[in-house]
């Protein structure tokens, strides 16, 4: 298994739910592991980001039993919310930044996630606050600075050209107007 693909959004659909004591994800109107849907190694996010959405976490996925379920390796990057019935997205970025702190939903001073930026979404992000070096995988951190202030950090985490993305990434808009918390 790879530690990261090149596709930020493959495709998914319905939506899911959660047994915290087994890991197992059970989908209703899925088609885990068939082409172009979730498959073994890929991560899943569990809710949206923004828009008044609820964040509950992301996920590897360790194994399919079909296409309504499957398995995750851990709960740890989690929130430990009921998670039923909600939508999500995955996708096939760097594996690693699951379990990171920094990346994690726990965090309350800093809103921070990991997305696949393509070219377009470079291009649309130079000469805001969210303006990006490379494409490829990126982590994007934003927090309030000491006298209110939206700060930004990004950090290339896997340059690469070709990757396939939406121009907004794993579905969800990169640059928010203020950080969530």
């Amino acid at each position: 298994m790879a530690l990261w693909g090149n596709n930020d959004a493959v495709g998914s659909g319905g939506t899911v739910s959660l047994n915290y004591g087994t890991g197992v994800v059970t989908g209703t109107g899925t088609t885990f592991g068939q082409t172009g849907a979730a498959q073994e190694g890929d991560v899943i996010r569990f809710g949206t980001r923004g828009g008044g959405g609820t964040y509950f976490g992301d996920a590897v996925i360790v194994s399919i039993a079909g296409t309504q379920s499957l398995t995750i390796g851990s709960t740890a990057g989690l929130s430990g919310d009921a998670i039923s019935g909600v939508d999500f997205k995955v996708s096939q970025l760097p594996k690693y930044t699951v379990l990171d702190s920094h990346y994690s939903e726990t965090n309350s001073d800093y809103d921070a996630l990991v997305y696949g930026v393509n070219s377009g979404g470079q291009d649309s992000a130079q000469g805001t606050s969210y303006a990006l070096s490379h494409v490829g995988w990126v982590g994007v951190t934003t927090y309030m600075g000491s006298e209110g202030e939206l700060r930004v950090k990004s950090e290339v985490l896997v340059a690469m050209s070709g990757i396939n993305t939406t121009t907004d990434g794993f579905g969800e808009a990169i640059i928010y107007p203020t950080p969530e918390g």
